[in-house]
């Protein structure tokens, strides 16, 4: 690193926020954020996490050498590089050898480079041979990108920059918190009200983006699906769907405008508890303002019809024209860093480089050509992220981790611990010594977003690039050396590169063609550019064909979709017949309130590395429970008074913490802890049939006062 700053993005939300890191000539880690102006999504914003991302790389507080278990100490303890790659090859190759390859287990991170995902799929596939691959993106942003293939044939985050959103002329906001979760983003909607836009919030809580917004719609906990349907019967009952555009782009409207009249407001209102004037008001600013968009986020997302909840906010978009078409739209808030381009390279269980399927036997003939294999060797589509940590101990009886921290992250998180610590062995890469890793028998030390160069691709589908601004220590090697290592060790000396712009340019290969066609996109076009949005097929290449030298002027990229046809086989929008549903679990006379869970602003995921920043956690030293006065009055707690939260699966112990912002049925604890204050002690692993996203935003609890 020179004294020169280095631009290169935050390492946390999908927001990948510009940032440049300088060197400060202090001490360990010696290097500061600096704001960057000129990357158009943050214009220089930054929050907290995003200010003291630099304290994660101080040796104080991270990995910096290998670990294994002692057998007689049944400690972790020091070790060499060799040794430590010797054991993770022996353990993987032993249960290989001694169980079948789907005996071994993969488990993937959406906070990994575009890199590094695509090398983990291709590692699993080739080199193991298992089907059990997975990631912890399935549990962020799987139904939106399920209905988003249903409805549109093609999955990406936004369809638009969010530059486009302050310019539209009113947002439906649903389930989302952009105020704690991603700061730098809220100015969009300030933006959008101060040229006289309008904001519309879904969300139980008045959370602080609920306080900016016109209207706030409260619904209870898993009643989103309801609640949308509700919407479109008074569009259609209204007289302000756009007939022209259900002919001419969409398929299938009869059967979804039956659905939707089958939920009339006196019906919905009972469900949801939203008033009827309130869902008459909602149509009302969204129909009149000459373009309109719908942004979800974990809320709706995260429930066991997730997959048909934002199924049902789309119908609401196409319903009123409302879709391919300048500054209107769908778009989903993807989460993690790398949450879009996590999902497209292969880390998924049933997918492909290039977001092509593991099924379609022409995407396997692709990806197989582009890595030298026999395409019928590939294994199928293995468990989804819940089975696949249900199933440790059991089926798959060992696994290899990178980037995620289910011990406090999973659903059910108890009995998920339970099966990691019954596997036969264990291996888990990270950047600290997790609540994960911890458990493992070998802990190996990778480096950070500011140690490596590599691409991810925000929620925007906006590729771009981390640069490399300092060196990891020593004893730190990045993923792709740990990966490039254990495939020799394991009989694969060629075909998994250290290097980060080689890999890049065979995933660029391995994706032309597909859906998400990276080909045309280069390390040099991203820093010339601020970044390529895909699909960004190279000029001059067929479909499904392998890139050759440009022959026409580079294609520019696709900032926005679907405004010629969507990606479908004859260019139009699918409405989804959905219809409402009761959430996987109900309140009863044992379990009389509801749980949603979520996050807070000064930490972020499970808190892994948040939790070892100072000032992150002076902002927010640990877990709540929030309750409405009325619940407080009835359990005779006031602030502060430990309480006890116990479900069908566990209990949390938390500090009560009182507001009027939250409906009186329901109760809210954030995610980021472990221990005894563990909010995913009691979440519910129902799953969604079509994305298998467990159900994180809603539970039956009883709350008690602790002793």
């Amino acid at each position: 690193m020179t004294d020169a700053a280095v631009p290169t993005h935050c390492p946390y939300c999908a927001l990948q926020c510009g940032m440049s890191l300088r060197r400060t000539g202090g001490e360990d880690p010696g290097v500061e954020v600096v704001e960057r102006t000129d990357f158009p999504v943050n214009r220089g914003a930054l929050c907290g996490k995003g200010r003291t991302a630099p304290a994660v790389l101080s040796s104080r507080v991270r990995l910096t050498g290998p670990l294994v278990r002692r057998p007689g100490s049944g400690a972790l303890e020091p070790a060499t590089w060799d040794e430590a790659l010797g054991a993770v090859a022996d353990g993987l190759a032993r249960t290989r050898s001694g169980h079948g390859p789907d005996a071994v287990g993969v488990f993937g991170g959406g906070g990994l480079t575009n890199e590094k995902a695509y090398t983990l799929g291709k590692f699993a596939r080739v080199v193991l041979g298992t089907s059990q691959i997975d990631y912890n993106g399935r549990f962020c942003m799987s139904s939106a990108a399920a209905a988003h293939q249903r409805a549109f044939g093609l999955d990406r985050g936004l369809p638009f920059p969010l530059a486009d959103v302050p310019r539209t002329g009113c947002v439906v906001l649903v389930g989302s918190n952009l105020a704690e979760t991603m700061p730098p983003a809220l100015r969009h909607l300030t933006e959008l009200r101060e040229n006289g836009g309008t904001l519309i919030v879904v969300d139980p809580r008045r959370t602080k983006t609920a306080e900016q917004a016109d209207l706030h719609l409260a619904p209870r906990p898993g009643t989103d699906l309801a609640l949308a349907l509700g919407l479109l019967h008074l569009v259609v009952a209204g007289g302000r769907t756009d007939e022209a555009f259900i002919r001419e782009r969409t398929t299938g409207w009869p059967e979804a405008r039956a659905a939707a009249m089958a939920h009339w407001p006196e019906h919905v209102e009972r469900v949801t508890g939203v008033p009827v004037p309130q869902l008459r008001e909602a149509v009302r600013l969204f129909c009149d303002a000459p373009t309109s968009m719908v942004l979800t986020a974990r809320g709706p997302e995260q429930q066991s019809k997730g997959t048909d909840t934002v199924s049902a906010w789309i119908n609401l978009c196409l319903a009123t024209g409302r879709a391919g078409r300048p500054l209107s739209g769908y778009g989903c808030l993807t989460g993690q860093g790398n949450g879009q381009g996590g999902r497209e390279h292969g880390q998924k269980a049933d997918q492909l480089p290039g977001y092509r399927k593991l099924t379609d036997p022409a995407a396997r003939e692709h990806v197989a050509r582009v890595w030298g294999v026999d395409p019928d060797a590939l294994p199928g589509p293995g468990r989804s992220a819940y089975e696949l940590l249900d199933a440790l101990g059991g089926e798959v009886k060992a696994l290899l981790l990178m980037g995620s921290n289910p011990v406090v992250s999973a659903p059910r998180a108890s009995h998920i611990e339970g099966r990691l610590r019954s596997l036969d062995f264990l291996a888990v890469a990270d950047v600290v010594l997790s609540e994960t890793a911890a458990l493992a028998d070998v802990v190996l030390p990778v480096a950070q977003w500011a140690e490596e160069t590599g691409t991810t691709t925000n929620l925007e589908g906006r590729v771009l690039l981390r640069r490399r601004a300092i060196t990891p220590p020593p004893g730190v090697r990045t993923d792709l050396e740990v990966l490039h290592g254990l495939a020799g060790l394991l009989g694969h000396e060629k075909g998994f590169p250290q290097d980060p712009e080689e890999v890049f340019d065979e995933l660029r290969r391995a994706s032309a063609g597909g859906p998400a066609d990276y080909s045309g996109i280069t390390y040099r076009r991203i820093v010339a550019e601020d970044g390529v949005f895909w699909p960004c097929p190279e000029a001059g290449t067929e479909a499904g064909a392998q890139p050759q030298a440009p022959r026409t002027a580079p294609h520019p990229g696709t900032p926005r979709l679907f405004l010629e046809r969507f990606a479908t086989a004859d260019g139009r929008a699918r409405f989804a017949d959905v219809v409402h549903r009761e959430a996987g679990e109900e309140t009863d006379g044992e379990y009389p309130v509801l749980l949603t869970t979520g996050r807070v602003v000064a930490q972020y995921q499970s808190g892994a590395q948040t939790r070892r920043v100072g000032e992150l956690n002076d902002a927010a030293p640990g877990p709540f429970v929030e309750l409405h006065p009325r619940l407080a009055e009835r359990l005779g707690v006031v602030d502060g008074d430990r309480l006890v939260v116990v479900s069908r699966r566990g209990r949390a112990v938390a500090p009560a913490r009182v507001t009027d912002a939250i409906r009186a049925d329901t109760v809210f604890m954030p995610f980021h802890w472990p221990g005894e204050g563990r909010a995913n002690n009691l979440t519910n692993p129902a799953l969604d049939p079509t994305s298998r996203m467990p159900e994180f935003k809603v539970c039956a609890v009883r709350v008690e006062r602790a002793e």
